[in-house]
């Protein structure tokens, strides 16, 4: 099983990147929130690996951290979350607000996520919440995390957010920062960090 991968940062899509380890080329797929934090192509980068294998094919999944990857493991293992819907989940909430999230019962967080309905929402809830004490957030030792830990993202957050995972792509800041923003206006206070990322790459592809 593939556990990490070190290597040059050949390529970064929107859901995947290419990592070229002495010449052979990873395919691994990932949170937003994951591939931003990747330097830019083609630069060294290293991540974390999660290995699914099934009868067709051998899957790669990548994390940034450890607590991404731990929360990942506990996600699949709900009825009806596979890898892509939990990335998804991992792409709008980081470890620290989807443990309070969980905690709280807040499934319209949960529903921000793409392939994540009101039903599945509640299922990962009722499913999950005994299961959260003593998982990793990624914060630093002795900060606690509540409900009241749960940022209700704003239009703000996430044109930031959009923008650094564009960035990491390869795109400039300055070019991707006005895509961001028409974007968010045309989703009129609905925008969903997914979406946003999804609708700027059709337009900054043009």
């Amino acid at each position: 099983m593939i556990a990490q991968l070190r290597g040059l940062l050949a390529q970064v899509e929107a859901d995947r990147c290419v990592i070229d380890v002495n010449g052979v080329g990873y395919l691994v797929q990932a949170s937003s929130r994951t591939l931003a934090a990747l330097p830019q192509p083609p630069e060294l980068a290293c991540v974390l690996v999660e290995t699914v294998v099934r009868e067709d094919a051998i899957l790669l999944y990548g994390f940034a951290d450890a607590s991404e990857r731990s929360w990942f493991r506990l996600l699949t293992t709900v009825q009806g979350v596979g890898a892509k819907v939990a990335l998804a989940i991992l792409s709008v909430l980081p470890p620290p607000d989807l443990m309070a999230a969980i905690a709280a019962g807040d499934r319209t967080m949960l529903t921000r996520a793409g392939g994540v309905g009101a039903r599945l929402a509640q299922r990962i809830v009722t499913e999950l919440r005994d299961k959260c004490d003593g998982m990793p957030t990624g914060l630093p030792a002795g900060v606690a995390v509540s409900a009241a830990t749960v940022a209700v993202p704003t239009p703000r957050s996430i044109a930031a957010d959009a923008v650094l995972a564009l960035s990491g792509l390869g795109f400039r800041r300055a070019e991707a920062q006005p895509v961001v923003e028409r974007v968010i206006d045309r989703c009129e206070g609905n925008a969903d960090l997914d979406v946003v990322i999804r609708d700027a790459l059709k337009e900054l592809a043009r």
